[in-house]
């Protein structure tokens, strides 16, 4: 069993009459079922209401299933007694980090989970220190959070994350406020989180340019998992992300153009170096 393991999760949100009664129920995950190893980068795909973000708050027991089951390091969440051990090793990261940065100054910021944790002040500053580096944030700790981009503020929220020492983190569209630049610093953040600290990540996203590294990737449509595999698998299969209304990278819809009039090359092409390299052999 991998560190994170969904089978045939469901989960509907309820809206309720003014006596409390259930009114209507939205069936927002339906039968998903996953498994994520350690140390991997695994994207979630789909467009706006497809049910990953609804997913994303299960891997750290925001939500608790309608159905199935989620293991998190082989801990059921639905058992209460583990729901304290599940989110120390699952961290989380939100779109909009004004949700998650409450500190002052940036270090106490980062410091405010572990003090949380009840780790000795000596260690919390250690693990400050450490985190700071590891975002590229080092310099900024004594900022106001105010006074940071839009993505430097996303780097101090998984800092503090990060200062947890969580075995996993769940990216929640980490990127849809930022700008291009924003975004990158974001991702290279993680991605270094990944190679270097082997912590496994999980990237809610509907950019796919951002998916491009990740070792695995699904695909969600109205709360289904209806695609997987590695990112060249995926990119592949055009017609299929247009199904799901997900927007193709240009290179990538300008090789299956290239392919479908008859030049020879292969599918699934991500960057623009490597169709440059296929067309030039």
């Amino acid at each position: 069993m991998g560190i994170i393991k969904a089978l045939k999760l469901g989960f509907d949100y309820f809206k309720y009459d003014d006596d409390g009664n259930i009114q209507e129920t939205q069936r927002a995950v339906d039968e998903v079922s996953v498994d994520i190893q350690e140390g991997e980068f695994v994207a979630v795909l789909g467009h706006n209401g497809s049910g990953k973000s609804t997913f994303a708050k299960h891997i750290n027991a925001l939500l608790l299933p309608t159905e199935g089951t989620i293991w998190i390091d082989n801990m059921d969440t639905m058992k209460e007694p583990e729901l304290w051990k599940i989110r120390q090793k699952a961290g989380m990261v939100f779109q909009n980090p004004d949700n998650q940065i409450i500190g002052t100054v940036v270090e106490e910021d980062v410091g405010f989970g572990p003090e949380n944790m009840g780790i000795p002040t000596e260690d919390i500053w250690k693990r400050v220190d450490e985190s700071l580096q590891k975002t590229g944030m080092a310099a900024y700790r004594h900022h106001s959070p105010n006074k940071l981009s839009g993505g430097q503020m996303q780097r101090v929220a998984i800092a503090g994350v990060m200062a947890m020492r969580p075995r996993c983190i769940v990216l929640d569209e980490p990127t849809a406020m930022l700008d291009p630049n924003g975004r990158k610093e974001v991702l290279e953040a993680v991605h270094q989180l990944n190679r270097q600290e082997k912590v496994t990540v999980v990237l809610i996203t509907h950019y796919m340019e951002e998916v491009i590294d990740a070792d695995h990737v699904y695909v969600m449509d109205e709360g289904h998992v209806v695609m997987e595999g590695t990112p060249g698998e995926i990119f592949s299969q055009v017609d299929m992300l247009k199904k799901y209304r997900l927007d193709v990278p240009q290179v990538t819809l300008l090789a299956h153009e290239l392919k479908k009039s008859g030049v020879d090359i292969p599918d699934g092409i991500l960057t623009t170096e490597e169709l440059v390299n296929c067309l030039c052999q």
